[in-house]
């Protein structure tokens, strides 16, 4: 199918709360300030705001071996990545001086967060570009003790901006194999669809994936909008996917409620929910989560940053826990939201009181979780009680 370059690119967000939160500007992590809303943090305010932690904790958590399920390709972008990739496109909007990139990154509201993060987007306009997207995030994953990820691309836009869709895949693989060689992380790949982008999109993701498949193709995802974007808009694609041997991994009840992920799971077939923070709202689907064992992606700050979710104090993931729904601890776009894995668990630890032994099982469910095989699972699983008995 030919794509349609008449839409190129609209949020991959959208401000909209799901019943039971209010909107409030932040909340607190170990009595300090933490900003909730996208950009109105300077950078490292998601680190800055994790303090009086345990430095023991600190220790573990830095050495412990982990898994990302859900981070994007381009909001992975740190700002050195990015950075380097301004300097190949200086004919672009990014700032190419450390400083005023900083500054670039110092967001006055969500919808200027949503403008910067397409101007990002803009940078990648080549193969070149994109294997040192994913390069970058195997450096910046390698620095947390991250062993394997899963990373989310959306091809569509980077073909709209003019990469040859075989280039791409071969730059993503290219990209995987330099990840293992210079870094050691392996890295496989989920291709979502924009779901603003609309269903002939979603049906060109589906046959770019299915044709062309880079290295390290594992999944099949939906993302964006979720407001106006029904999930079973999209069953085609998904079943065309599921016809080819993929995972299916859509994001659903980020920004909606628990209906839009009952509608991922019997339309789409998910067998992950990204995000998923509103299931707690609907006490038969948090049942069925638990008792099919259908792990959803959860991204504190990254909830925080949109206003998914007000403040830590509402944030859900201690009642996913509780009702035992598997939860993995992910970043989402740590570039942009000034995070990385091992804030997300310091943060659990001194917010929500995760132990020791509670993190570990955090890691390990991410393992579980992971669409590697049997061996390298239990390779890591393996690396975590190793890191637990330290």
């Amino acid at each position: 199918m030919e794509i349609n370059s008449g839409l190129l690119w609209t949020s991959d967000r959208v401000v909209d709360k799901w019943p039971g939160t209010g909107r409030r500007s932040g909340g607190t992590v170990g009595g300090v300030g933490y900003c909730a809303a996208p950009g109105l943090c300077a950078p490292g305010a998601a680190h800055d705001a994790v303090l009086g932690h345990d430095d023991g904790v600190r220790a573990f958590i830095e050495r412990l071996p982990k898994v990302e399920l859900h981070v994007h390709l381009v909001g992975s972008a740190s700002l050195d990545t990015v950075l380097e990739l301004a300097r190949r496109h200086p004919d672009q909007k990014v700032p190419t001086d450390r400083e005023r990139l900083r500054a670039f990154y110092e967001f006055v509201d969500f919808a200027h967060f949503i403008d910067v993060y397409v101007e990002v987007t803009k940078l990648v306009a080549t193969g070149a570009d994109v294997t040192a997207l994913a390069v970058g995030l195997a450096r910046d994953l390698a620095a947390n003790a991250v062993r394997y990820a899963e990373v989310t691309v959306t091809p569509v836009p980077h073909i709209l901006l003019g990469i040859d869709p075989h280039e791409l895949a071969e730059a993503l693989t290219a990209g995987r194999a330099l990840a293992r060689e210079r870094h050691g992380v392996e890295l496989a790949w989920v291709f979502d669809i924009a779901g603003s982008l609309g269903y002939d999109h979603g049906v060109a993701t589906a046959e770019w994936v299915l044709r062309h498949r880079p290295d390290g193709t594992v999944g099949f995802g939906l993302g964006g909008n979720e407001v106006g974007v029904p999930r079973e808009r999209y069953r085609d694609p998904f079943d065309m996917a599921r016809d080819g041997g993929l995972h299916l991994v859509p994001h659903a009840g980020e920004t909606t409620g628990p209906e839009t992920i009952w509608s991922a799971l019997t339309n789409l077939h998910a067998e992950r929910i990204g995000h998923g923070t509103s299931a707690v709202a609907d006490p038969n689907l948090l049942a069925h989560l638990a008792g099919e064992g259908i792990p959803v992606e959860v991204c504190p700050t990254s909830n925080l940053r949109t206003r998914a979710v007000a403040t830590l104090a509402e944030h859900p993931l201690p009642r996913l826990l509780d009702a035992g729904v598997p939860v993995t601890l992910a970043t989402d776009d740590p570039g942009m939201f000034h995070t990385d894995m091992n804030t997300e668990y310091l943060l659990v630890h001194e917010h929500f009181g995760l132990s020791r032994g509670e993190l570990a099982e955090l890691a390990r469910a991410g393992v579980r979780a992971a669409f590697c095989g049997d061996a390298r699972k239990a390779g890591l699983l393996a690396e975590i009680d190793a890191a637990e008995r330290e």
